[in-house]
């Protein structure tokens, strides 16, 4: 690693058509990022699952889901930052590069404060609207109370990794993630089977990952601004500026509270129709999950690359990171139903024990291998709108398809659980459809007709 600054103008992606190891050189790790944090629920839940207490199981399980869709709503901090970082790398704007890190820093410590200081009414709320029984939620209190603390961290590993991947710097996110994912599970074994701390443990141990993940992130981005990271006070409080990330980071967390909303009505549908239809929902949601972590990073690459050629206002960089993102968003996802076809059944064996679930699993897997191949252009736009900063157009359009996706669910309710899988393949085509129409007038009207081509 050397102190050099990363953003120094050089003839990078932003100045020529983007190439599939472009794309892959910040998809890769994205991937492998993605495929790793998993882990950190199994762990939690194999320490927790030891102590034999089915309640203090069911704790951690509610807690975790809070705090996933809780720190999900703020994810703008990480988007956001990839797309300012690199439209400042794209522009050669080396000062910039180093404020928009410490903005980043600065939102996600006031939302971070923000969390704490309103822990107890959003304890009481969240935990209220769950429905669990009486010892299920006090584990889950015990938790949250707990864990909230590691939200200004959180949020600041958002911008820390944000700021790296839109430098391109997407082996060193990966090495500050694995760390907070290593840390986190290290230290729930000691303080959870070891020490005897119980949920009290696995939160504690939520918050130490947190905290190392952000001190080598930290670390890393001082040495990569050449051992400094002081921002001119003109330049950190540039209005212009702020206003313009403020209103970015309001749309995407508006875009992104829509999706939430999308998402928790799935499962509370499921819900209603039954335990064993909840069950297999939750089986087939993993397969969700695994082709949404090779298109996730597939987006993360158009985020950066977009971004990049963005600033440097190259259109024929821009549109080429376009096209490969999708075409390798289709590559991956022509693969990952081609398994699911072929082997879904046993992974569902896999999955569950239960003959009643399997069955009711196998019955709605054909809708489920639909999702990836319709999924191709909801995550690559996501990427691509994220990185260009049209955010207002993402919003809008992401409300647009939750409003598509409830009239669907409303019309395909005489189909039961089927129409609730097809109500949210109908989400997955509205939101990539409606920005692949959109995409051609916002390209023009960012680039022209007589924009840079080099």
């Amino acid at each position: 690693m050397t102190a050099a600054a990363p953003d120094a103008p050089s003839a990078g992606p932003a100045h020529r058509p983007a190439t599939s190891r472009d794309i892959f050189a910040i998809a890769g790790p994205a991937m492998l990022a993605n495929l790793t944090t998993p882990l950190l629920g199994i762990v939690a839940t194999a320490a927790i699952g030891r102590l034999g207490n089915a309640t203090l199981l069911g704790g951690v399980a509610m807690a975790s889901v809070i705090f996933d869709c809780l720190f999900w709503l703020f994810g703008f901090l990480r988007m956001g930052t990839v797309a300012f970082t690199a439209q400042a790398l794209g522009a050669g704007e080396r000062g910039e590069i180093r404020a928009v890190l410490a903005r980043g820093l600065c939102i996600a410590g006031i939302i971070g404060l923000l969390l704490i200081a309103l822990q107890a009414p959003l304890a009481n709320t969240i935990l209220g609207m769950m429905g669990g029984s009486e010892g299920v939620t006090a584990a889950a209190r015990s938790y949250f109370v707990i864990r909230l603390w590691s939200a200004p961290l959180v949020l600041a590993n958002y911008v820390v990794l944000g700021w790296l991947v839109g430098q391109a710097r997407a082996g060193l996110a990966l090495c500050t993630q694995i760390a907070i994912n290593v840390t986190n599970m290290a230290v729930t074994v000691l303080l959870v089977l070891i020490l005897d701390y119980g949920i009290a443990g696995a939160a504690i141990a939520a918050i130490a990952g947190e905290a190392v993940g952000f001190a080598l992130g930290l670390s890393i981005a001082w040495l990569l601004n050449g051992r400094r990271l002081a921002v001119p006070l003109p330049d950190l409080l540039d209005r212009a500026k702020l206003l313009h990330m403020m209103a970015v980071n309001r749309d995407i967390m508006i875009r992104t509270a829509a999706l939430i909303t999308a998402f928790l009505f799935f499962v509370a549908q499921g819900a209603r129709a039954g335990d064993v239809t909840l069950a297999a929902n939750s089986v087939l949601n993993n397969f969700l999950m695994i082709s949404a972590f090779f298109l996730d990073g597939l987006a993360n690459a158009a985020e950066q690359l977009c971004g990049r050629a963005y600033g440097a206002r190259n259109r024929t960089a821009f549109s080429s990171a376009t096209r490969l993102a999708i075409g390798w968003g289709f590559g991956f996802a022509i693969a990952v139903t081609l398994v699911y076809a072929l082997g879904g059944p046993q992974l569902i064996d896999v999955m569950t024990a239960s003959d009643e679930v399997r069955r009711t699993a196998r019955d709605y897997l054909w809708l489920v291998t639909l999702a990836p191949l319709l999924g191709v252009f909801a995550f690559a736009y996501d990427g691509v709108f994220i990185g260009a900063t049209w955010a207002r157009d993402m919003r809008n359009l992401m409300l647009l398809s939750l409003v598509i996706y409830l009239a669907a669910w409303y019309l395909l309710q005489p189909f039961g659980n089927a129409g609730l899988w097809g109500a949210m393949l109908v989400h997955y085509a509205a939101r990539g459809g409606l920005q692949a129409l959109r995409y051609p007038a916002l390209l023009r009207a960012s680039f022209g007709d007589r924009a840079k081509a080099r």
